[in-house]
């Protein structure tokens, strides 16, 4: 399976084998918006330990900018987002849902219901956790799940 970046070019998610990744559905103009703030200090702190914060921008709940270049520049200049962002997916379950979303979904059991919930998946590729969007990234509850999944190689 692959996703699209900010560039419209194919990346693999096998790119991030052996890697822990937080998967989040993203929007600038949300109520959870100041959430990137706390994914780029997220990023900051375990990066080169192997998270990988993956940001998916998605207009499904009507909250997003207009293009993807926006996206990156809003998400550049307000948040200093260093994390990996891609284009524009529907995370929403129905015919127009990305695969990556149906395979999310499908693993944790319950659909997506607004912007910024966020999937934690381990280094061997299994689904461990589906946080709500009212979840902080620097909650205790996401942190220790982070550092717990950091310490299985």
């Amino acid at each position: 399976m692959s996703v699209k970046n900010t560039k419209g070019e194919d990346i693999p998610l096998s790119d991030y084998k052996d890697k822990v990744l937080l998967i989040v559905n993203v929007a600038s103009r949300c109520g959870y918006t100041s959430q990137y703030q706390d994914l780029q200090m997220l990023h900051e702190r375990y990066h080169d330990e192997g998270l990988v914060i993956l940001g998916f921008p998605s207009d499904d709940f009507n909250q997003e900018l207009d293009t993807i270049e926006e996206v990156v520049e809003f998400c550049s200049v307000n948040y200093g987002v260093e994390f990996p962002l891609f284009d524009f997916i529907h995370v929403k379950g129905g015919d127009n849902q990305h695969p990556l979303y149906q395979w999310l979904t499908s693993h944790s059991g319950r659909d997506v219901k607004w912007n910024f919930e966020k999937f934690l998946v381990s280094r061997d590729g299994s689904l461990k956790e589906h946080f709500e969007s009212s979840t902080n990234p620097q909650s205790t509850e996401v942190i220790n799940q982070v550092e717990q999944l950091l310490l299985d190689k």
